[in-house]
């Protein structure tokens, strides 16, 4: 049986997780796209706007401040990095349009879900609340008026 219980998040990582609703969402409309046959290449400019916007900074943050709070050998911690390395040279390759933002699709949407249900949840047990919040407190929301403005919505 499935836990469909809402975890419960530490008040520190609610942005962390904010941005991860907003890459699931981008998720949600590539699929969207494809199953409504958009070409491709209008998707994949979306999701480069959608890194440089959101990702860049939400990775930065992640890496700078949230990572080393469990230490650079720490296994979880070498799997998430090697996750958003994975994702910049999908999102920013030379790799065929479709192929690009359907492992995007795939992989940005396992890689929120590892880090929602194991790695933040690894962190709010073996960091002090104090910590995270001094260490994260700083965090500001992401300008999504660019994305919201986006003129081309092929995901409606």
């Amino acid at each position: 049986m499935i836990n469909h219980t809402p975890i419960k998040r530490n008040e520190s990582l609610k942005q962390l997780s904010r941005d991860h609703h907003h890459a699931l969402l981008l998720c949600w409309k590539i699929r969207k796209g494809l199953k409504q046959n958009v070409k491709p290449s209008r998707i994949r400019l979306y999701v480069e706007l959608f890194y440089y916007e959101h990702l860049t900074q939400h990775f930065w943050e992640e890496e700078t401040h949230l990572f080393p709070l469990l230490g650079a050998d720490d296994a979880n911690v070498k799997r998430a990095i090697r996750e958003h390395r994975r994702l910049e040279r999908l999102i920013l390759g030379e790799q065929d349009d479709l192929k690009a933002i359907s492992l995007v699709e795939e992989e940005l949407e396992a890689h929120v879900r590892f880090e929602e249900r194991t790695l933040f949840i690894i962190l709010q047990e073996k960091v002090s609340e104090q910590k995270l919040l001094e260490v994260l407190g700083h965090q500001k929301s992401t300008d999504s008026k660019r994305l919201d403005d986006w003129p081309d919505r092929f995901w409606e």
